[in-house]
């Protein structure tokens, strides 16, 4: 997908679909990449009713998300948010947060990160990984901090 030198690699990747095909379980939500480069990667992710990913720090990237289908409940530095469909979330790097489907519906939204950093292939490596410990400890390996359970209260 990346052009020579981390560069963007012109275009489309088809709706409900990752580039060259792939998709991701990453604990049980679908992810497929959308588009990456050095300066920044972009992903779709699919969260049914009870999913979430716990409150998390990236270091090093701002990260963003576009809600295209449903609602999102957020957990941004200590506050509680509601996101909808057509909402964007702004996550400045460094700014502990978490993203929860408290909803009886789907939900469908595109992240991104700025700069890409390691995520792909920390997703890479979360690919139908379910010890959670483990992910923890891979996530932390690649730039992404997960805080205590606690966090997510």
């Amino acid at each position: 997908m990346a052009g020579q030198k981390g560069e963007l690699e012109k275009g489309i990747t088809q709706n409900g679909a990752g580039f060259e095909g792939t998709e991701w379980n990453i604990l049980g939500q679908r992810y497929f990449p959308k588009a990456v480069s050095d300066s920044a990667f972009a992903f779709e992710t699919n969260s049914e009713p009870g999913q979430f990913v716990p409150v998390h720090i990236h270091p090093t990237q701002d990260e963003f998300i576009l809600v295209q289908e449903g609602q999102l409940e957020l957990k941004l530095d200590g506050q509680w948010f509601t996101a909808r469909a057509g909402d964007l979330v702004r996550m400045p790097r460094g700014i502990p947060h978490g993203y929860f489907n408290k909803s009886d519906r789907p939900v469908k939204a595109l992240f991104w990160v700025a700069p890409a950093g390691r995520l792909k292939a920390l997703f890479e490596g979360l690919h139908n990984l379910t010890d959670v410990e483990e992910v923890v400890r891979l996530s932390a390996a690649h730039d992404v901090d997960f805080l205590p359970p606690s966090a997510n209260d």
